[in-house]
């Protein structure tokens, strides 16, 4: 396999001309260039950032057999791919000049490419976070609930979801790039953020959901301050939003739990949520690239 079966551009319409079929072949596995790929679709291409995001297909004999984005200032993140695959990508990007923050994929995914990022450059990747993708089989809500109900957020509660937003962002690690007050105005307008509150009205968790695309629907975030959790509310919030995406008619639910708590991933799992895959994410010190010795791959008749 050579490098230049890698294909870049900066042309949402394109990537997703060639590479579309592809990420719906296997809707849950691509779960996040789904999404990713839908919001810069429908919202603009700086709805993660101000650079121009970059998409990428592998492709052979007419086949697209992978793809990658990258939104800066994110991660790179890849479908699967094989060693040998990971290593033309990253000697294709090392002599693009294409310096890189981190990567983002399916464990072994990840692994190979962290591996072969070190050797083209020089930089040391440092495994920042390990996540399990979980699809919803029957939704098994606990027998008691803690008191309370679920309530989809609102305009009136554009503050509290601005600020839970920033602490979730915070907790996780996530490049602040996206605009809190812009996320909160975006989710209250599509009713995908949905509370729990106690019996006075007091919001304690909330948990939200992507748009369905390509039959599924991911929950995303998941939220509880520190000081309210253990009480069952994230859970109850998770079993809210999680009966709103089967309502809409979601064929699949979908959603990420970081490994390194393992109380979250046992709520999951005996809400009915099963393991897919897991993911890793790396971060790469920066290392000194070389001058660009290439022209970005562009769009057009082939």
């Amino acid at each position: 396999m050579r490098p230049d079966d890698w294909h870049l551009t900066d042309d949402l319409d394109c990537f997703l001309a060639r590479a579309g079929d592809f990420l719906h072949s296997r809707a849950a596995l691509h779960t996040l260039p789904l999404t990713v790929t839908e919001t810069l679709r429908t919202r603009g291409v700086d709805a993660y950032g101000t650079e121009a995001p970059v998409f990428g297909w592998l492709e052979r004999e007419g086949e697209v057999r992978a793809t990658f984005f990258r939104t800066p200032p994110h991660r790179l993140n890849l479908t699967p791919l094989t060693p040998e695959e990971a290593d033309t990508l990253a000697a294709h990007l090392a002599s693009l000049g294409r310096p890189l923050p981190g990567v983002s994929a399916d464990h072994d995914t990840a692994t190979a490419v962290a591996e072969a990022w070190q050797r083209h450059t020089g930089a040391t990747p440092t495994l920042h976070e390990r996540k399990r993708l979980y699809r919803l089989g029957t939704l098994t809500p606990p027998e008691a609930l803690p008191e309370g109900r679920g309530r989809v957020a609102g305009e009136q509660d554009r503050e509290q979801l601005t600020l839970w937003r920033r602490k979730f962002a915070a907790a996780i690690g996530e490049h602040a790039s996206t605009d809190a007050d812009s996320w909160a105005d975006t989710r209250i307008a599509s009713g995908r953020v949905t509370f729990w509150e106690t019996p006075d009205g007091t919001p304690v968790s909330m948990a939200g959901l992507t748009p369905m695309v390509a039959g599924q629907i991911r929950v995303a975030p998941v939220y509880t301050p520190a000081h309210l959790r253990g009480r069952g509310y994230a859970g109850a919030a998770t079993i809210e939003v999680s009966r709103a995406a089967l309502a809409a008619g979601a064929a699949h639910v979908l959603l990420f739990a970081d490994l390194a708590t393992p109380t979250s991933n046992g709520l999951y799992q005996r809400l009915g949520y099963r393991p897919v895959t897991d993911f890793a994410v790396y971060d790469f010190e920066c290392a000194q690239m070389r001058p660009c010795s290439a022209k970005q791959v562009l769009c057009g008749p082939r």
